[in-house]
């Protein structure tokens, strides 16, 4: 036994025979797996038991333990919300892990704002909102978000909130019909909480319900001669009624339930399909790709995915239908049951309509397969062509985007961004803060960036980098690479121009031109475009919350402990400016004095709200 091995049985004889989480770290000190026990000695002990491995993706796990750590818990229960925490927090190379939470989009309703708003959220925060989702894509989110502003007329400005009835001019969502103007004081806190419970409704499937609500409102409200109000709640009738009459029945019960289904996708990798089925009526669908797949099994991918999805889904049916059987089965129905309140069932389908709802399932979550097997491959043949175009020894599947953006010169800040074989990879991103360069000098702000970046020896080398710009931000670029020892030789650079999409190439008297329907060229200005994105919002997130904390400086009674807890709060002076007295006052450490303070100087006007 070689004394790597003696130090790690060592180490698992100390360990207790209790519930608890277990993580495993390479010689680097990375955890490279994270696990959950009912008994930590033994599950730990099992992994070192004479070979043959059941699989390859275990194999490589043990070769590559180096030491064992563990967290002991009072149940398996907490071991199992410990440990998909922990999950999250590490990405283990060796556990099935689904895209991060915030890169899944969410509905957030505001529920802490006097008049709560709806919208778009990417990360799911510690305020009193409610969230609803997630969605495997951001396009049905918006559609889903365009077809309630139309149904439901909840405000989407950030205007300051007048007392009712103040008669302040409103702004042109109320004329155009998409919002009753609580601004200007034109509903009360009560009529408008109506109509959010009834966007609550809709997001969560209770369509019939709904329906019935909104009808008997429209009679009271004309038995009161309100017609105006029973005039607008007629039409809310009639269109969510026609919307429910294109809605699909697919389940004769009219129960709650979703319908799970994991089919194969591209390149090892699996795909789960989700079909939500609400009042018996079929919602929608959402397909959601797992990483690090390979050598997992049907089961054990299927329990990551119900514990990542149900993990912040606002709402968990009664029964949900999977293709597969998931490993810890009684687990994960405590767990769900638990944040449902009720008892939740987990069934795999044999035959009837259950099963062939599971079968539409998985006819589209093949179909999503399918395409995302076209993506890939189309983007593996762009990344041939681009290597074969600039000469490369090999396909480069990493490209780094760089750029740099600034407002009037100020707040300059540099963007990098990540694309691994022809994906954005968003956890990889990098913001830098330009310190050194002149106000509005692009060059010298890209050659700090650079050299920033290549004197880090913890991030790989890319073999390729796209700089947005032309000719000179280029020059800049190489100059930069010259400079640093990593990236001298061994990194091409070229730059793309937005004007005309011209390509500069190093040694290049004149730019390549390519047409505009070339695959390459639409990779390249996929990298380019997400740089000046992921700069520009850096920038202006930078230049808001400067505004905002130069606000709270000159504000009497808020000092520097106040004005960190309210910068993280509202996050820009446009947020605190639509927030209610009483949202101020929750906000910690804030008193009833120094809000009303904060709230009058916020709605004075004049040079005092500059």
């Amino acid at each position: 036994m070689t004394e790597e091995n003696e130090r790690l049985q060592e180490e698992i004889r100390h360990l207790p025979r209790s519930p608890g989480v277990y993580l495993f770290r390479d010689s680097s000190g990375r955890t490279i797996y994270v696990g959950k026990a009912l008994d930590l000695k033994q599950r730990v002990r099992s992994y070192f038991q004479k070979p043959p491995f059941p699989s390859a993706r275990l194999k490589a796990l043990v070769s590559n333990i180096h030491s064992v750590s563990c967290i002991v818990t009072d149940s398996e229960g907490e071991a199992f919300i410990l440990e998909s925490n922990l999950i999250k927090e590490h990405a283990p190379r060796y556990n099935v892990q689904f895209k991060d939470d915030k890169n899944y989009p969410y509905l957030r309703l505001t529920a802490e704002e006097t008049f709560p708003r709806l919208e778009v959220a990417r990360r799911v925060d510690e305020r009193r909102s409610r969230y609803f989702g997630p969605y495997s894509n951001a396009g049905s989110v918006r559609e889903t978000l365009r077809l309630i502003k139309k149904l439901f007329p909840l405000r989407s400005c950030r205007q300051p909130l007048a007392p009712e009835g103040s008669g302040s001019r409103p702004c042109l969502n109320f004329q155009i019909g998409r919002c009753l103007a609580p601004c200007s004081g034109e509903i009360s806190p009560e009529e408008y909480g109506r109509i959010v419970e009834q966007v609550s409704l809709f997001l969560e499937g209770r369509q019939t319900f709904l329906l019935q609500r909104i009808r008997d409102e429209m009679e009271d409200a004309a038995e009161n001669l309100e017609y105006e109000k029973a005039s607008r709640l007629r039409d809310q009738y009639f269109s969510l009624q026609k919307l429910m009459e294109r809605q699909k029945v697919v389940s004769s019960d009219l129960e709650d339930r979703d319908a799970a289904a994991l089919v194969p996708g591209s390149s090892g990798n699996m795909v789960v399909g989700v079909f939500r089925v609400r009042d018996g009526k079929l919602l929608g669908s959402e397909h959601f790709i797992p990483r690090e797949t390979a050598g997992a099994g049907e089961g054990e991918i299927m329990k990551e995915f119900l514990r990542h999805y149900y993990e912040k889904a606002c709402f968990v049916p009664g029964e949900v239908l999977l293709s597969h059987e998931p490993v810890e089965k009684e687990l994960l129905e405590d767990w769900l049951g638990q944040k449902r309140g009720r008892k939740v069932r987990l069934k795999v389908p044999k035959r009837g309509e259950k099963k062939a709802l599971l079968e539409l399932s998985r006819k589209n979550a093949l179909l999503s397969a399918r395409q995302e097997k076209e993506r890939r491959l189309q983007e593996e043949n762009a990344l041939e062509d681009l290597a074969a175009l600039l000469g490369l020894p090999s396909v480069p599947r990493r490209i780094e985007g760089y750029d740099i953006s600034h407002f009037g010169g100020a707040e300059t800040v540099g963007s990098m961004v990540v694309f691994e074989d022809g994906a954005p990879r968003r956890e990889l991103y990098r913001r830098f803060r330009v310190r050194g360069a002149g106000a509005a000098d692009d060059y010298a702000a890209l050659k700090e960036v650079l050299e920033r970046r290549f004197r880090r020896k913890d991030l790989p080398l890319p073999p390729l980098i796209l700089i947005d710009g032309g000719r000179g931000q280029l020059s800049a670029a190489l100059s930069a690479l010259q400079q640093c020892e990593a990236g001298r030789n061994r990194v091409y650079a070229l730059a793309l121009a937005k004007e005309r999409e011209h390509l500069f190439l190093p040694g290049q008297g004149s730019p390549l031109v390519l047409p505009g329907f070339h695959p390459v060229l639409k990779l390249l200005q996929r990298v380019r475009d997400e740089a000046h994105r992921f700069a520009l919002s850096h920038s202006r997130q930078r230049s808001t919350k400067s505004s905002f904390s130069s606000f709270l400086e000159n504000t009497p009674g808020i000092g520097p402990k106040r004005r960190k807890v309210l910068l993280n709060h509202f996050e820009s002076l446009e947020n605190l400016k639509g927030a209610s007295l009483e949202e101020i006052q929750t906000v910690s450490g804030m008193d009833a004095r120094s809000a009303q303070n904060l709230f009058q100087r916020l709605h004075a006007g004049g040079e005092n709200n500059k």
